[in-house]
């Protein structure tokens, strides 16, 4: 599922301003670096000046970022907030300047600063920070655990820098095929797309296709080429998110365009797949095949509501990211793909009406728990403790070293602690 980040991101609305100095000829998904950080910039709703140029009222003041540089937005959207700063890193064993956010008077000593034509103690007023005091790991949007980054972007990192920027487009908690199958096939043809120069929206359009044509082959009785299509829909699902996030080309109507996708369609592919078993009489296993419907589509909105009413009024991040039970749970949630798993078992098996019946108890299952798990939540509001991620207390009350960590997070040691 494409988590298209331009939902979450934050709005300035007091007329903030970037520079970027300097670009590199390398290109990372086919974007410079100068151009990456200039659509970071747009989404986050920071007007670019380009070579500083334009009038800014004297009291403002000015990101100033290295154009040779490959940004995490969590980098642009914590330096973005706090102000007199010189942002530092440590590259290949050396501090080097990576950003400042500075009074606009002084944006051409930051400039000079970047370039390393000036000693940072030319700008006294500013604090010199690092990337961990200005960005944290921890990402509820992604459900996920990494740590932040700016690295210069040469010939040599090229390769490292596309598989870190892909990998950074991974949800940390997801399904198992989307954790495990997907990201190396994914990987190709995000890169085909970027060549092709196709945009996210074009490939969910593909899979909004695949959508009716797997439930017409379903209702058609043609499971084995309906499941077809409808794998290929899967993975293009997860492939249109990820080409948004490197190429930086999130959109809010794209997100609704995936997400409302994703939300609609799995009930109907259930129905269809129940259609072409053309049972006379209707019934699998003594079930009604109506009661099937009835307990797959109230079970499938049932966790949909547990989910939102988690992030309402118990938390603002997912229900799946709460402990690492929840996070271990997510991995076979009835959602599509786990279901997807069980139609094609029940299929390989020569009984596709088992692999129905199994996605309807399976949904009954998984609401039940997400129902038990958010009046448990719920309880655990009104104790002393805030609730809080599993995720966010990596070093603190979680163990680093326990294998929730090493499956759900890329997270170094030092990252966890940030």
């Amino acid at each position: 599922m494409r988590c298209r980040a331009a939902a979450n991101r934050i709005s300035f609305v007091d007329d903030m301003h970037a520079v970027v100095v300097g670009d590199s000829p390398v290109r990372l998904w086919g974007l410079t670096p100068a151009e990456r950080i200039e659509r970071q910039l747009r989404a986050e709703g920071i007007a670019l000046r380009r070579d500083g140029s334009g009038t800014m009222p004297a009291n403002d003041t000015l990101l100033v970022l290295r154009g040779d540089c490959l940004y995490d937005d969590r980098v642009i959207r914590g330096l973005a907030k706090v102000r007199k700063v010189l942002l530092e890193g440590d590259v290949d064993g050396r501090r080097m300047p990576l950003a400042a956010h500075v009074a606009t008077e002084q944006a051409l000593a930051a400039a000079d600063w970047l370039r390393g034509d000036m000693p940072p103690g030319s700008l006294a007023d500013s604090a010199v920070v690092n990337i961990e005091q200005v960005a944290k790991g921890y990402e509820a949007g992604l459900k996920k655990l990494d740590r932040p980054f700016v690295l210069p972007v040469t010939d040599e990192r090229q390769a490292a820098l596309e598989q870190l920027t892909f990998s950074g487009a991974y949800k940390g908690v997801t399904d198992l095929v989307t954790k495990w199958l997907w990201p190396v096939p994914a990987q190709w043809v995000t890169r085909a797309c970027v060549r092709m120069r196709m945009t996210p929206n074009q490939v969910t359009a593909a899979s909004l296709v695949l959508v009716f044509v797997a439930g017409a082959l379903f209702a058609r009785g043609e499971f084995a080429w309906g499941l077809l299509a409808g794998w290929i829909m899967t993975f293009l699902d997860t492939v249109d998110g990820k080409l948004a996030r490197v190429t930086v080309t999130s959109t809010k109507l794209g997100n609704i365009f995936d997400h409302g996708i994703d939300l609609v369609h799995p009930p109907f592919w259930y129905i269809a797949w129940g259609i072409g078993l053309a049972l006379a009489p209707p019934a699998i296993a003594g079930v009604a095949l109506s009661t099937i419907y009835w307990i797959i589509l109230a079970g499938y909105v049932g966790g949909r509501l547990c989910e939102g009413a988690f992030q309402l009024w118990i938390a603002r991040f997912s229900i799946f990211t709460w402990r690492p039970f929840d996070s271990w749970f997510r991995l076979i949630a009835a959602r599509r793909n786990p279901n997807m798993i069980m139609l094609t078992a029940s299929l390989l098996a020569g009984r596709p009406d088992l692999g129905l019946l199994a996605v309807a108890a399976w949904t009954a299952l998984s609401t039940a728990l997400l129902l038990v798990r958010l009046l448990q939540a719920a309880r655990a509001k009104r104790g002393p403790r805030a609730v809080a991620s599993w995720l966010s207390q990596i070093g603190q009350t979680v163990d680093e070293r326990s294998l929730a960590v090493r499956v759900f997070t890329h997270a170094a040691p030092a990252a966890r602690k940030a």
